[in-house]
């Protein structure tokens, strides 16, 4: 596609313009964190335990209150945000690196056995409820960051796996793939020069879209307490904690709880947009 269409696609997809600016904005308020945070996250401080939120000092006051250990809230919205979205980025990493391999293999091989093998494997994940498979292996193995990333990679890399395999099948059957066989091309070359350029857009719409549905995820493990386990902060641990406190000190809810909402969204609409702007079909 010709850049200036591309660029000129991107400025008027309204969803892909909106899941730019707050996945920029969300990068930069939690990476940038350490830059400007006035209080350490994990340090109690009984003395001011559910204290209100207060804008009037700006940053040196507690924007969104205390929690029940006297922790500020917004530190550890933004210190929870850099955790979720690092182990969201990783596991979706793991997921395409996985799927991508497994699908080019199954699209291309001439060995059915292959294709049926690793198909069948992509099934049989399929069929298995994934929160369930994620709470028992979670369960057995260990509530830590390590066995997290694990369980949700391994819970959801077949849809990339059968997106690669599907395209990787259509693409092997062109005239030019053909020709290049026949001209004594490897393998190799032809399936990383050739094909998988090919089938990164279909990749890449469904790895920003993969990207909502895991932060989800991980939230919800962690209100569970069978993800990053306190005191590391994560927005499902603080939602977690703060439930007990709804009707006294609502923003221990809220505030992770809108945070949680605004990186669904932000992520939803950029798969969204990327998935009109990189479609040929959609003017």
């Amino acid at each position: 596609m010709d850049k200036k269409l591309l660029f000129r696609r991107m400025r008027k997809n309204k969803f892909f313009v909106v899941g730019v600016i707050l996945t920029v904005l969300l990068l930069l308020v939690t990476f940038l964190a350490p830059l400007y945070v006035q209080f350490d996250p994990e340090k109690s401080s009984l003395a001011e335990r559910l204290v209100g939120p207060d804008w009037g000092q700006g940053l040196k006051g507690h924007l969104f209150g205390t929690d029940a250990m006297g922790r500020d809230v917004f530190t550890r919205i933004l210190v929870g945000g850099r955790y979720s979205l690092l182990i969201t980025f990783v596991v979706t990493a793991l997921r395409v690196i996985i799927g991508t391999v497994l699908g080019l293999i199954a699209g291309y091989t001439s060995r059915k056995a292959v294709d049926s093998i690793i198909m069948r494997t992509c099934d049989i994940f399929l069929s298995l409820p994934s929160l369930i498979v994620a709470l028992a292996i979670i369960a057995v193995m260990g509530a830590n960051i390590r066995n997290l990333v694990i369980v949700l990679t391994l819970t959801d890399w077949m849809q990339f796996c059968r997106v690669i395999r599907n395209n990787v099948r259509v693409i092997r059957g062109q005239e030019y793939i053909k020709a290049s066989t026949a001209f004594g091309a490897s393998h190799a070359h032809i399936l990383f020069k050739q094909i998988l350029p090919n089938v990164t857009t279909p990749l890449i719409v469904l790895a920003s879209q993969s990207i909502g549905s895991v932060v989800l995820v991980e939230s919800g493990l962690s209100y569970l307490n069978l993800g990053i386990q306190p005191p590391t902060p994560s927005w499902g641990n603080m939602i977690a904690d703060g439930r007990l406190y709804l009707q006294t000190s609502p923003w221990l809810m809220v505030a992770p709880g809108i945070a949680l909402l605004i990186t669904a969204i932000a992520f939803n609409c950029l798969g969204d947009g990327l998935r009109d702007v990189l479609d040929p079909k959609t003017l």
